[in-house]
């Protein structure tokens, strides 16, 4: 099978490139937002290939996989062909209702001929969608295993932009949890958020690593923190659980799914969850038993062959309906 993706979300097209078909991703000369091309810092298969707009006109493409709106008309203006009823399309929502959590029509909630994929029940749960068929496909992760080694005792965090996104993110949290111990912040701009706090006890990690450095890093902090009040759930958490690290983790959106009770610290009450926080700091073998069970839950939830086989059983079907 040919498929054709864009490249939106670096960590989940790095699990879903892994599976048996061919992919196609656009690119452009700026390798702006509708055409970034191939990762440069994730490790993809020869599977995947590069077209221009002008080389997608005559692309053998079996299913075009959407992620964003805009999406649609580009389909129909680089190949020509109508998404849903020329070319057989689904729509994968990576995220949560943005404006209005429980009240906000998906984009695609008119189309009957293009199934909406959520990647987590929660997010099928809030948005409004519709008349369209809906499925959840719940994240896959590569399994970078079990690494840990927690012998910085410092807090891990790993979010991008959180000086704009702000209270979304938990970035308000953060100096909280920073009176207990020393926090590391991973990801795009996190310079500029660091430098607002003005807090010494909070260090930005701007640097762009390589997906396996990123691993290496954060194994290395004792405990891995996730404050984020709405998102969807984070690649990140999972890939700390599958590492071994413990976690503190906001019980938010599908975080309360993800995350047994013995896997770390999961609540509302910023109390508890700062208790958590300092008790895996400062004691690292109470530390190490959690991420121990936060290991054996991701994996068991989140493997990557669980995760090809529910594409692949969507993708085939989708085919042979078209």
């Amino acid at each position: 099978m040919r498929i054709l993706l864009w490249h939106v979300h670096g960590s989940w097209t790095t699990a879903f490139v892994r599976g048996r078909h061919d992919y196609v991703v656009p690119v452009l000369p700026d390798r702006g937002p509708d055409g970034v091309g191939r990762a440069r810092t994730w490790d993809w298969p020869a599977s995947v290939v590069e077209r221009t707009p002008t080389q997608l006109r005559d692309e053998p493409i079996d299913v075009v996989i959407l992620q964003r709106p805009s999406e649609l008309e580009l389909v129909r203006t680089w190949l020509g062909r109508h998404p849903g009823t020329e070319l057989p399309a689904l729509y994968l929502e990576h995220n949560t209702p943005e404006e209005r959590p429980c009240t906000q029509r998906h984009p695609l909630a008119d189309r009957a001929d293009i199934p909406i994929v959520h990647v987590t029940r929660f997010n099928e749960l809030c948005w409004d969608n519709g008349v369209a068929r809906t499925q959840v496909i719940e994240h896959g992760i590569i399994d970078p295993g079990p690494r840990y080694t927690g012998e910085h005792a410092a807090g891990a965090v790993v979010v991008n932009e959180p000086l704009r996104r702000g209270r979304t993110v938990g970035a308000d949290l953060i100096p909280a949890f920073a009176v207990d111990g020393p926090i590391d912040i991973f990801g795009m701009q996190t310079k500029q958020f660091v430098h607002s706090l003005a807090n010494d006890r909070v260090t930005a990690y701007e640097d762009l690593f390589s997906q396996d450095r990123m691993h290496a890093e954060l194994s290395r902090r004792r405990v891995y923190l996730h404050p984020m009040r709405w998102t969807s759930l984070g690649l990140s958490l999972i890939e700390a659980m599958q590492l071994a690290m413990p976690v503190v983790v906001l019980a938010a959106t599908d975080a309360v799914s993800a995350v047994p009770p013995d896997a770390g610290v999961l609540s509302t009450d910023l109390d508890v969850l700062r208790a958590g926080f300092r008790l895996f700091l400062n004691e690292p073998e109470v530390a190490r038993a959690a991420g121990t069970h936060a290991r054996a839950a991701a994996i068991a939830s989140y493997g990557l062959e669980r995760f090809l086989r529910d594409w692949d059983q969507l993708l085939d079907g989708l085919i042979g309906k078209g």
